[in-house]
C-alpha cells in the first residue's frame, strides 16, 4: 500500500505533528539543561544544531514552489544525515577529547560526516536566512583551500571536530542563552503582554502631535527588547501602527520608515536587546548585565533622537494626535494588565542579583503563566494549548539563530585557522594611514556591507574577527569597538540597498523601496552616528566617573534632538536653511565630548533657537488669531 502524497492533507498533518513533537523536544531539552545544568560542549552543541537542522528540513522548503506541500524524499534524506552527523560528536566524544587536534589522523567516518555537517548547515542557513550567508560561508572556505596554503583536511577537523568551528563559541551562546529568552518571548507574547505593549504606549502618546508615530517608537522599543528582531518587530506591531500613521496623514514611505527604525533600535534596547548581545557578552568575557549597561545610554539616545524626528515631521506637517476619548487611560490599562511587566522585572532583578544569564531567562519564563493568573483580565490566557504553543514558537524562532551561529562558526573556523582576521586588520590600518576617523569610517562600510542581507549575530560574529582587532590597536577600547560593529550589524537593516526591516514594512504600508529607505536612513540618521560618539566618550557607556557620565549623556541628548531639528526643518517652528545648517553643524560637534566641542556645538544650537524664537513671535505677531483660532479636527481612525 502506497502512503499519503506529499502534497495530501493528511501528509500535512503528519508533517505539522512530527514538526510539533521536535519542537517540544527541543524547549524542553533546552529547560531541562537551564535548570540541571549544560552537559559536556559536544553534547549540547552538537543536540541543539541537531534540533535546528531537523526542524528546518522539515519545515524550510527548498525551493519556493514547493512551499505548503511538506518534505520532499531529499528533505527526508537530508533529516537523516543531520540526526547522523549531530550525533556523532555525541556518541563518541571520549574518543574527540582524547585525540590530539591537528597531529592525529582523521578517521573515514569524521571526514565524511564532517562535510555533510558542513554542508548541511550552509543548505539550512540558505532556506532559513537567504543567500547572503551561505554564499559568505563558501567565499570564506575558497579563500580558505584556495588561497592559502590551508590543507583541506585540517580545515575539516577545524570545522567538525574542534569548539572552533561549527561548534564554536556562537553556537554555545545559542544553546545556553539565546534559545531561552526566544522561550521567555514566545510565553510573554502570548500571555497577553503585546496588548499591554501596545495599550501602554497609546494611552502615553497617542494624543501628542503624530501620536501614532510614536506609539510605534514606545511599542516597538518594548516589544523589540523581548524580541531582538528587527523583522519581527515591524511585523507585530507595525501590523497595528502604519495604517494608524496612513490614516492620521503621513505618507505611506514615512510610515514604514518610522516602524522599520523603531522596530531595529529594539536590538539595541536592554534588557533583553538581541542574540548577538549574548554572544558579545561571551567574546569580551563579560556578564550579560555588563553589555546591557554598556548599551543603555546609547539605545535610549537613538530612541530619543526617532522620537524628535517624528514630533518635529508632526509639527511640521501640522498634525494632531487621536482624541483622548478613542483612547485607553493608562491608569486602567496598568490596572488591567499592568501585571505582565512583572516577568521584566523578575528578569532584571536577577540580572542585577549577580546571577548569571541563562537563570534569569528562566525565572523569567517561570513567572510568566503565575504572573498572568494574578488578575482575571489575564487569566483566560493561560492554558494547555497556551503553553504548548509558546514552546512549539520557541523552538521554531530559534531555528535562523541557530543556523546563523553555526554557519557563522565556519567562518570563524576559517578566520582562526588562516590568520585572515590578522591581515584584513591590517589591511584596514593600513588603508586608514594609522588613523582612527578613516579606520572608524571603513570600519562603519564594512560592516554595513557584511550586515546586509545578514541576521546580525552573524554579522556581528564575522565583523568581530575581522574588523574589532583593528580599531582596538588604534586605541579604541574594547566595548567601544564590539558596540562600534554591533551597532551596523544592526543597522544594516535599514540601510539600503538591502534593507530588510524596510522590506517588512513596506509589505503593510504598500510604499516602494527607495522612498521608504530615503525615509529611514534619514530617521536613523542619528543610530549612525551615536557609535562615533561612544568611541570618542566612552563615558557614554557608562565608563568612567558618574560626573562625566551625565555630563557627556546631556550634551549628546542635546546633539541628536538638534540633528532631528535640522533634518526634519523644524524646532519651535519651520526653520530656514541657516538655521538648520546652525542645527546640524551643532549636532556634529557635539559628537566629540570635551569642555571646547561642547561648547561650540551648544553655542551654535542656542543661536539657532533664538533665531527660531524670533520667527515664531513675527509668526504670531503677524497672525493674531491663530492662538485662538481652534485647531483642524484631526484625521480619525477608520472605523
Amino acid at each position: 500500500m502506497s502512503g499519503p502524497k506529499p502534497e495530501s492533507s493528511t501528509y500535512l498533518t503528519i508533517v505539522k505533528r512530527m514538526a510539533l513533537v521536535v519542537a517540544l523536544a527541543m524547549s524542553s531539552y533546552h529547560l531541562y539543561v537551564g535548570f540541571f545544568g549544560t552537559p559536556d560542549a559536544f553534547t549540547l552543541r552538537a543536540t541543539h544544531v541537531g534540533f535546528a537542522l531537523t526542524l528546518a528540513f522539515l519545515l524550510l522548503p527548498a525551493r519556493k514552489a514547493d512551499e505548503g506541500r511538506g518534505p520532499r524524499i531529499w528533505d527526508w534524506a537530508l533529516i537523516a544525515l543531520s540526526l547522523a552527523a549531530s550525533a556523532y560528536p555525541v556518541l563518541v566524544k571520549d574518543y574527540i577529547y582524547s585525540r590530539f587536534i591537528y597531529i592525529d589522523e582523521l578517521r573515514t567516518a569524521d571526514i565524511v560526516l564532517g562535510v555533510i555537517l558542513t554542508l548541511l548547515v550552509i543548505e539550512a542557513a540558505r532556506r532559513a536566512l537567504g543567500l547572503v550567508l551561505p554564499v559568505t560561508v563558501v567565499l570564506f572556505l575558497g579563500y580558505a583551500l584556495f588561497l592559502t596554503n590551508t590543507e583541506p583536511l585540517l580545515l575539516l577537523e577545524q570545522l567538525y571536530l574542534t569548539t572552533e568551528g561549527i561548534y564554536g563559541i556562537p553556537v554555545a551562546v545559542s544553546a545556553t542563552y539565546v534559545v531561552l529568552f526566544i522561550l521567555f518571548g514566545a510565553f510573554v507574547e502570548r500571555s497577553g503582554a503585546g496588548k499591554l505593549f501596545m495599550d501602554f504606549a497609546i494611552s502615553l502618546t497617542g494624543h501628542t502631535a503624530g501620536g501614532p508615530a510614536k506609539v510605534a517608537c514606545v511599542t516597538s522599543g518594548l516589544f523589540g527588547s523581548v524580541s531582538g528582531s528587527a523583522v519581527a518587530n515591524v511585523m507585530t506591531t507595525g501590523a497595528f501602527t502604519i495604517p494608524l500613521m496612513k490614516r492620521l496623514g503621513y505618507r505611506p514611505a514615512f510610515a514604514g520608515a518610522v516602524e522599520a527604525v523603531a522596530s531595529t533600535g529594539g536590538q539595541i534596547m536592554p534588557p533583553i536587546m538581541g542574540a548577538a548581545a549574548f554572544v558579545m557578552a561571551e567574546f569580551m568575557g563579560v556578564s550579560y548585565l555588563t553589555v546591557a549597561t554598556y548599551a543603555l545610554i546609547p539605545a535610549l539616545l537613538y530612541y530619543v533622537a526617532v522620537f524628535a524626528a517624528v514630533h518635529f515631521e508632526a509639527r511640521r506637517l501640522g498634525m494632531r494626535g487621536l482624541p483622548r476619548d478613542e483612547l485607553p487611560r493608562l491608569g486602567e490599562v496598568l490596572r488591567e494588565r499592568g501585571h505582565l511587566f512583572l516577568p521584566l522585572v523578575v528578569i532584571v532583578a536577577v540580572l542585577l542579583s549577580g546571577y548569571s544569564a541563562p537563570f534569569a531567562a528562566l525565572c523569567g519564563i517561570a513567572s510568566v503563566i503565575p504572573t498572568a493568573l494574578l488578575r482575571k483580565t489575564t487569566r483566560s490566557a493561560v492554558n494547555l494549548r497556551m503553553i504548548v504553543e509558546s514552546l512549539e514558537a520557541g523552538a521554531v524562532g530559534s531555528i535562523m539563530v541557530a543556523l546563523a551561529c553555526a554557519a557563522a562558526g565556519i567562518v570563524i573556523g576559517v578566520i582562526t585557522l588562516t590568520g585572515a582576521g590578522l591581515t584584513f586588520s591590517s589591511f584596514v590600518i593600513s588603508a586608514a594611514n594609522e588613523m582612527l576617523m578613516p579606520a572608524l569610517l571603513l570600519t562603519m562600510v564594512a560592516g554595513i556591507i557584511l550586515g546586509m542581507g545578514m541576521p546580525t549575530t552573524p554579522a556581528y560574529i564575522i565583523q568581530v574577527s575581522l574588523l574589532v582587532p583593528a580599531l582596538v590597536r588604534l586605541g579604541v577600547p574594547v566595548e567601544s569597538a564590539h558596540l562600534f560593529v554591533f551597532y551596523f550589524a544592526i543597522l544594516s537593516a535599514i540601510t539600503p540597498p538591502v534593507a530588510i526591516a524596510v522590506y517588512a514594512a513596506n509589505g503593510i504600508s504598500g510604499a516602494q523601496l527607495w522612498p521608504s529607505s530615503v525615509a529611514a536612513v534619514k530617521l536613523g540618521l542619528t543610530g549612525y552616528i551615536i557609535p562615533f560618539m561612544f568611541v570618542f566618550g566612552p563615558s557614554l557607556l557608562m565608563i568612567g566617573p558618574w560626573t562625566t557620565i551625565g555630563a557627556t549623556t546631556v550634551t549628546a541628548v542635546i546633539g541628536v534632538i538638534f540633528l532631528a531639528a535640522g533634518l526634519n526643518g523644524w524646532l519651535v517652528t519651520a526653520a530656514s536653511r541657516l538655521e538648520r545648517v546652525l542645527l546640524v553643524c551643532a549636532a556634529f560637534v557635539l559628537i566629540k565630548p570635551g569642555l571646547w566641542t561642547d561648547a561650540v556645538g551648544i553655542g551654535l544650537g542656542a543661536v539657532a533657537l533664538m533665531l527660531q524664537l524670533r520667527a515664531r513671535r513675527r509668526e504670531d505677531r503677524a497672525t493674531p488669531e491663530r492662538a485662538a483660532a481652534p485647531l483642524p479636527d484631526p484625521v480619525r481612525p477608520a472605523e
